[in-house]
């Protein structure tokens, strides 16, 4: 078991990744204070519920904890005011109080949906994530925690941090190979934005990693969780450095927004992200290898590299307008300027990324 801490201060908080870890649920639930007094709330969706929920919940009853449990539909239509309101309710059905602890099983839209909850429920009560998918080592980690509008991702939310993140790696193996892939692009984005070595690293493993290799998983997820927890300890809430774990999610964001949240997955879509940035990093005068690079590699992991045809040009540069990037007229991107580096640049001419767009759906 490999454990890395997010450093916050009195805040901080750890990260245990492994192999079967979720066996000593109760006991890490116990050494960092979850208490047995009140309820739990197992958040899950009903992919996760059907593979994970019953070994969870029989472990933490085992443990002494009082639980229950809450399913919503797998996707990105759960993450929703209409679904927030419906777990609210379950926990208040279920007695949770000022003492109890929201735990988050599942994926990234699990994961901000139940960390809303725990954010919002009582002013703020503590949460676990307890991550299932390879995207979620990036959601699950820093605090971010949101539900979308239908104009817009994550623009109803707060930053809670959790209590710690139990990330047990035998879960990965119930993914579909979509999900899997799709995962990937966000550790893929944790080297283009920290690590040349590693980035070269992850494309010589890609195999491994899309067959979810064990030790070459651990160790990706370990190096993209590490990036993630040194960022966010320098800028928890997304002041100055923080805002480079956005590469390739101005675009992505509006992707998914305008293709109704179940056109793309969110990983699918930052990859698109992602090459747009790259060709932005060409228009301000950076190397053209970095595009070239980054379309390499995303296409080693079968991820896509174009926008799809039918997307509308116009709807995607309104919803990418309602982004939180969007500030003062500007628009804020990512910007690589060498493998492993970026910069912000809040000055991107919205003509611009206007003509990526129409560049990124002939992309082949």
């Amino acid at each position: 078991m490999k454990e890395l801490t997010v450093d916050l201060g009195e805040r901080s908080y750890p990260i245990y990744i492994g192999e079967g870890i979720l066996q000593q649920i109760g006991e890490l639930f116990a050494k960092h204070g979850i208490g047995k007094g009140s309820p739990l709330l197992i958040v899950t969706d009903s992919h996760v519920a059907e593979h994970h929920l019953g070994d969870v919940v029989s472990r933490l009853q085992e443990a002494g904890y009082t639980t229950t449990s809450y399913t919503v539909s797998a996707g990105e239509q759960s993450k929703s005011l209409s679904v927030l309101e419906d777990v609210v309710t379950a926990a208040l059905q279920a007695g949770l109080d000022r003492k109890s602890t929201v735990v988050a099983l599942g994926g990234g839209v699990v994961g901000d949906l139940a960390g809303f909850v725990a954010a919002s429920y009582m002013r703020g009560i503590r949460f676990v994530q307890i991550p299932t998918t390879i995207l979620a080592h990036d959601s699950s980690v820093g605090g971010k925690v949101a539900v979308n509008h239908p104009l817009a991702k994550n623009i109803i939310g707060a930053f809670h941090q959790p209590e710690l993140v139990l990330y047990d790696t035998a879960t990965l193996q119930t993914l579909p190979d979509r999900e899997v892939r799709a995962g990937l692009s966000e550790m893929i984005k944790h080297g283009l934005i920290w690590d040349a070595e590693f980035t070269a690293w992850l494309e010589e493993n890609a195999d491994k990693l899309v067959s979810l290799d064990q030790t070459a998983l651990q160790y990706g997820l370990y190096f993209g969780c590490k990036v993630k927890s040194i960022v966010v300890s320098q800028d928890e809430k997304e002041n100055d450095l923080r805002a480079i774990l956005n590469l390739g999610h101005t675009i992505g964001h509006a992707l998914e927004a305008v293709g109704g949240y179940n056109k793309l997955l969110h990983g699918e879509a930052i990859s698109i992200g992602m090459v747009g940035a790259a060709k932005l990093a060409i228009r301000l005068g950076h190397p053209e290898h970095i595009y070239t690079v980054t379309k390499r590699i995303l296409q080693a992991f079968g991820l896509p590299i174009s926008v799809p045809a039918h997307l509308d040009t116009d709807a995607i540069m309104n919803a990418m307008m309602h982004d939180k990037k969007f500030s003062e007229g500007n628009m804020t991107f990512i910007i690589p300027t060498e493998i492993g580096k970026v910069e912000i640049n809040k000055n991107v001419s919205a003509a611009w990324v206007r003509e990526v767009v129409e560049q990124l759906k002939q992309e082949v």
